[in-house]
């Protein structure tokens, strides 16, 4: 045990031994999951030579520990923070509470995933009156005096918000009636004497809303910071970002420690972020802003709207000079596109962070082909390195070019995060919830956008910010989320109080529709029409490379030609789930399959059929036509009857006077089909079982058109696939198959031509799981359909879990939602079963999943695992399971 002694503030401290804390000096890039990425980052560019203000990081268990230990740090880990407390001050020869030399931190979360803005900062920490005088004693410049003042009072607001949770509106008030007061627009423009009035209304403002003065103990300081950092791994905007991101809650947030460097020191002094390529567009080129006399928090806040980051070359030419080295440095190494934060002090460039930086779909998939153009990167380590849901994006509508040539723009910001948005206007993080919970389409309106607002940005279908830039928030969170963004749009005066503003003479309102671009920064007046996306050079090279690389199939889940069309246009190589009862809703189809639920006799219910039948046959005509002789599984009819009869009084006389029945006679049949719990009820194969001759027109259908468009296109495999809905006993299976088998095999005598299929089943009962081996004996293949199965092994109704689901995430007890990521740990386990079970009685048998979460990242990966053949998804996500597919057999193969 290392008994080695350290003096902290002048005291001796005895030490102990597991590590919690870390040098810059002591990590590297490969430490993320103990230092996060963050920490790992500034021991990597310390490693590399970098200047990097030395500092340490507290790992993520010890963020662990603190919530096992009840929201506490223990004394063991408090210690060794204590240690290399003295061990920084030693290195950089200053002190905590020291007058002479006092040390002033910051302290930073970073979790092992990148999450811009969702947990806390904290800045200049070490102050008190104390430490201020000496400061401002030791350096008589006015200037100087300023720039002290400005960092306390700096550090009060941002310790009283952070820390003990006094909200920064209080603040701000202040500040606001200081300027007014002063006649002045800026809080640059403030003097010292202004702000060391602030700092003490600050103090008092403190003790207002806490009864207890500011803290003066730095120790004191750091430890309750520390824990606020912590404590912000928990707070609701991350744990949103962590469910919309695939973040485990057990991962945790590491915390690094690091001497201050001022950006607001003086006009020679700034702070910046930048990008080595262009987040938005993916651009080979710097991209960045930067605050002459300011510190970090106000180009991410968008308090301020900064400069272009080559307009700092003429200020400060040296360290520009420096810093265009340090990114040529830093993208050399990490092989991606770099996202920087950096400091100025007195000409003197600082790295304060250095992390692989969110971007755009569109921006992801340049700079991914970029790279491997460049030499930097593998075909297969391009594919691995973009996100897939960040393809959605790219799939959506934009703009109509012929509309937006005679729509002219009302006024323009930066476009931060591409795409179209039209929406009607909310101005707060709550109303665009609400709004959007009722259906309506909004655009969250704000004069800057902080963390809170998250759930409102993710609501929205775009945003509009009047403050801030390129890397303000709102453009962070909104590139990241693939939301549409205008930033820094200052003509738009802005009156949040009563929810309006102007812009361009013109007043809007709450609920007035509006268009932005967040490609061009344009903003229009009113609706803007929108056409489907036009997908990039790139997208398509990365997408051969996906299928290149990927094993498992990808097929699509669609009822109509249409979508099947879009999901070839997407790359799907198949359909996986027909859902047959959709096309029972159209025309007359719908009174004709009333007339059958509401027939007396088996011949009744065929003549209501027979109407049906040559609807069903067109409809798969052209899905086989749409397909081109890929699979494709028509699913017979699954919802319960209740789902098909009339509820309206027309409608019901209608059916009453077709059937020769009165309308007490029908309301009478419509109520006997009302069940309990559907779900569970007369549905799947349980129809076809009471009303086999369901099951019989939908096989002739499936048959005759397959032998029609095989006729027509004799070099197509036309071979259909009859998914069996809702087994749960070999016994259902059997007698089903055995009717479609019949009908089948009739149809194609019949007519004289020679036609393979398949009948299969879905496994979306966990007996059917259990039971696997028997009923693989007779199918020919399996098809989760993991909506079902996970609501019958959970006890959950999909269409209720939403009312108590948020409890279950605010307690840990779920992370993700069960119905879009795959429960890996109970339903999972059931697949394998199935998969184990049933291939080594059918190795012929194909497997394949066609629940939502067939086109879920995550869910994608687990299958491939799994060894199944291929994953089924809505159209629009079928990009997205090809490149999850691709990225999951990289994987796999490291």
């Amino acid at each position: 045990m290392d008994t080695t002694k350290y003096f902290v503030g002048g005291k001796k401290m005895n030490l102990r031994k597991r590590k919690w804390v870390y040098l810059f000096t002591e990590g590297n890039a490969e430490m993320r999951n103990l230092l996060g990425g963050k920490g790992a980052n500034l021991a990597e560019m310390t490693n590399i030579g970098l200047p990097v203000p030395q500092g340490f990081t507290v790992t993520t268990d010890a963020c662990t520990q603190y919530y096992e230990d009840g929201r506490q740090i223990n004394d063991e880990i408090m210690g060794q923070i204590m240690e290399f407390v003295g061990r920084i001050e030693m290195i950089n020869d200053k002190y905590f509470g020291d007058p002479e030399k006092p040390l002033l931190v910051s302290v930073r979360s970073g979790a092992r995933a990148s999450m811009p803005g969702m947990m806390d900062t904290i800045l200049n920490l070490g102050m008190n009156e104390e430490v201020v005088e000496a400061m401002i004693k030791a350096n008589p410049d006015p200037k100087f005096e300023r720039f002290v003042y400005d960092s306390y009072r700096r550090f009060i607001q941002m310790f009283s918000d952070v820390v003990m949770g006094v909200g920064k509106k209080h603040f701000e008030e202040l500040i606001d009636d200081m300027k007014k007061k002063k006649g002045v627009e800026f809080d640059v423009d403030l003097t010292a004497s202004d702000l060391k009035e602030l700092a003490e209304q600050f103090k008092a403002e403190y003790k207002k809303e806490l009864d207890e003065d500011f803290p003066t103990d730095p120790i004191i300081q750091l430890k309750e910071a520390i824990k606020a950092v912590f404590r912000s791994w928990d707070n609701p905007r991350a744990n949103v970002y962590r469910r919309d991101n695939d973040i485990p809650y057990s991962w945790g947030t590491a915390v690094s420690v690091m001497p201050m460097v001022f950006g607001n020191l003086n006009n020679d002094s700034g702070t910046g972020v930048a990008f080595t390529r262009d987040p938005a567009t993916g651009e080979k080129k710097l991209m960045g802003e930067f605050l002459v006399n300011a510190q970090g928090e106000d180009v991410v806040a968008g308090i301020r709207t900064p400069m272009k980051i080559d307009e700092m070359e003429k200020q400060f030419p040296e360290a520009y000079k420096q810093f265009i080295k340090v990114c040529k440095i830093l993208e050399k190494h990490y092989h991606d596109m770099q996202d920087m934060e950096f400091t100025v002090e007195n000409g003197k460039l600082y790295m304060l962070q250095c992390r692989n930086g969110k971007r755009t779909a569109q921006a992801a998939l340049k700079i991914a082909c970029d790279l491997v153009d460049e030499g930097m990167k593998t075909e297969e380590e391009a594919v691995a390195m973009i996100d897939p849901r960040n393809l959605d994006t790219l799939l959506h509508p934009q703009f109509d070019v012929n509309v937006l040539k005679n729509s002219k723009p009302l006024g323009r910001g930066l476009g931060a995060s591409p795409g179209a948005a039209c929406g009607k206007i909310v101005f707060t993080a709550e109303d665009a919830e609400a709004w959007n919970n009722k259906g309506e389409k909004v655009v969250l309106v704000r004069l800057e956008t902080s963390p809170e607002d998250i759930t409102g940005m993710k609501a929205a279908q775009g945003i509009l910010t009047v403050r801030g830039g390129m890397t303000s928030h709102a453009a962070v969170v909104a590139r990241g989320m693939g939301k549409c963004c205008v930033s820094g749009c200052g003509d738009i005066a802005m009156d949040e109080a009563k929810k309006k503003f102007t812009l361009a003479g013109k007043e809007f309102k709450e609920g007035d529709f509006i268009s932005i671009d967040g490609t061009t920064g344009n903003i229009y007046d009113g609706k803007i029409a929108t056409v489907d996306a036009t997908i990039a050079g790139e997208f398509g090279r990365i997408m051969s490379w996906a299928d290149k690389y990927r094993t498992m199939k990808v097929r699509t889940n669609a009822d109509t030609p249409h979508d099947a069309r879009k999901a070839r246009e997407l790359g799907a190589e198949g359909i996986g789930l027909c859902r047959t009862e959709h096309m029972f809703f159209e025309g007359d189809r719908i009174d004709a399959f009333r007339e059958m639920i509401c027939s007396d006799t088996v011949e009744e219910r065929e003549k209501a059929l027979d109407k049906i039948l040559p609807y069903q046959q067109d409809d798969f005509e052209k899905l086989y036509e749409a397909l081109e002789g890929y699979p494709v599984t028509i699913r017979f009819l699954d919802p319960p009857l209740h789902e098909f009869v009339p509820t309206e009084n027309a409608d019901i006389e209608k059916l009453a006077k077709t059937q020769n029945k009165s309308v007490e006679d029908i309301r009478a049949i419509i109520d006997s089909l009302h069940e309990f719990n559907p779900m569970m009820g007369h549905r799947g194969c349980r129809l076809a079982v009471t009303y086999p001759e369901i099951a019989k027109m939908q096989t002739r259908a499936v048959i005759r058109a397959a032998i029609n468009v095989s006729k027509k296109h004799s070099n197509w495999s036309v071979k259909p696939e009859i998914m069996i809905p809702l087994v749960g006993d070999v016994k259902e299976f059997n007698f089903v198959k055995k009717i479609v088998v019949e009908t089948a095999d009739e149809e194609i005598k019949a007519a004289g031509f020679k036609l393979e299929y398949e009948v299969g089943t879905m496994i979306e009962i966990p007996r059917a799981a259990l039971t696997a081996d028997e009923i693989a004996a007779n199918a020919d293949f399996f098809c989760f359909g993991t909506n079902d199965l996970t609501q019958m092994t959970y006890g959950f109704s999909r269409d209720d879990a939403g009312k108590f689901l948020n409890a279950y995430y605010d307690t840990k007890i779920f992370e993700n939602d069960p119905f879009t990521k795959l429960d890996r740990d109970g339903v999972g386990k059931l697949m394998k079963m199935t998969i184990d079970l049933g291939k080594p009685v059918n190795p012929k048998l194909h497997v394949g999943i066609c629940g939502e979460h067939g086109g879920d990242p995550s869910s994608v990966e687990f299958c491939n695992d799994l060894g199944l053949d291929y994953v089924s998804c809505s159209p629009f996500r079928v990009p997205i399971a090809r490149l999850a597919a691709a990225q999951a057999a990289i994987a796999q193969k490291k």
